[in-house]
């Protein structure tokens, strides 16, 4: 089979398309012949060795796919040959195909193609488990959305709207707040040309969110959080912008507020069931038409490297697909 490989740690340049051998399902796995594969953040820091998940050399990068179950591993229940499913991988989805756990795969709904589907679970369950979860978000509540446009930004706008509550999405050029709002926001503003704090105040009529969507981290995380509202709850999803920031513990104590982790791969880990149930609502949802995945472009498998440096280069809005079949649609 063909797989984009990472030989060396690097930039997405050094990837090469390289036949390898087929992988074979082991206990609790499933082998899926890849048609789409879901490009995130982490692709580019697993291939510079920058994520705290560090697989050995060589392996292709790719943490969600979709596709047929090609074989099934042993104890593997629920799941039968040609099945349209998606899964989350971690590595190795830039690929023909790629086993993964069948506790982290799930069917596909008739109301979804495979090209949407490729990139729809870990975005928009990540968002979900933020929101539901870590948040306890209730109807009625104001969220603001960090990096509103981008593809785990722009699923936390969707989701949020269809929870109930007013979004608030902040991004740093006018097409991605037209973006943002097109999918549900209530209120925009640009954090790259705007008073952060003060554009905060306005729109939340100086009450501040109860809910920050923080993947960005970085410069904007500490004026985000002084701006939350009492007993708010500040979600740290990613550090998109480069730096882990720091926070002074003051801060929660004046604000009465809570600063929550999302790591949703333990979270996955830990209480399967609990994240089976969430897709089921995620895909009822899509069905409903209350969420719209947005996926903005595609590259092809031997392109790979290409849509990497697209998402570097903060070109991507939304979601961004590698497409290994023409039948990803």
């Amino acid at each position: 089979m063909k797989a984009l490989l990472c030989e060396a740690f690097g930039p997405p340049e050094n990837l090469r398309l390289r036949e390898v051998a087929m992988p074979e399902p082991g206990r609790g796995q499933i082998r899926i012949r890849v048609r789409s594969a879901g490009l995130n953040f982490p692709d580019a820091l697993i291939i510079q060795n920058k994520y705290q998940f560090r697989p050995t050399l060589p392996f292709s990068p790719g943490g969600e796919a979709a596709g047929e179950v090609d074989a099934l591993g042993e104890d593997v229940t629920g799941f039968a040959l040609g099945d349209r499913v998606a899964a989350i991988t971690m590595h190795g989805a830039f690929a023909e195909y790629v086993l993964a756990e069948a506790n982290r795969t799930t069917r596909i709904p008739a109301s979804m193609d495979l090209r949407t589907a490729g990139g729809f679970t870990l975005t928009y369950a990540t968002a979900h488990h933020a929101l539901k979860q870590r948040a306890a978000l209730r109807p009625g509540e104001t969220v603001l959305v960090l990096g509103a446009a981008g593809g785990v930004g722009l699923a936390a706008v969707e989701i949020a709207k269809a929870m109930g509550a007013a979004v608030i999405a902040a991004a740093s050029s006018e097409e991605k707040l037209t973006l943002a709002r097109a999918h549900g926001a209530d209120e925009t503003f640009n954090y790259e040309q705007a008073d952060f704090r003060e554009s905060i105040k306005q729109l939340t009529a100086g009450r501040g969110p109860n809910v920050i969507f923080d993947p960005v981290g970085d410069r904007f995380a500490e004026p985000a959080f002084r701006s939350i509202a009492w007993e708010g709850r500040y979600l740290v999803i990613g550090f998109a912008g480069g730096q882990v920031p720091s926070i002074p513990l003051n801060l929660p104590l004046l604000k009465g507020a809570s600063i929550v982790g999302v790591f949703w791969g333990g979270f996955v880990s830990r209480t399967p069931e609990v994240h089976r149930q969430n897709m089921e609502e995620l895909y009822a949802w899509h069905a409903q038409g209350r969420i719209k995945p947005l996926v903005s472009r595609t590259f092809p498998l031997e392109r790979g490297s290409e849509a990497i440096r697209w998402m570097m280069d903060r070109k991507a809005l939304g979601k961004v697909i590698v497409t290994v079949d023409e039948r990803a649609g």
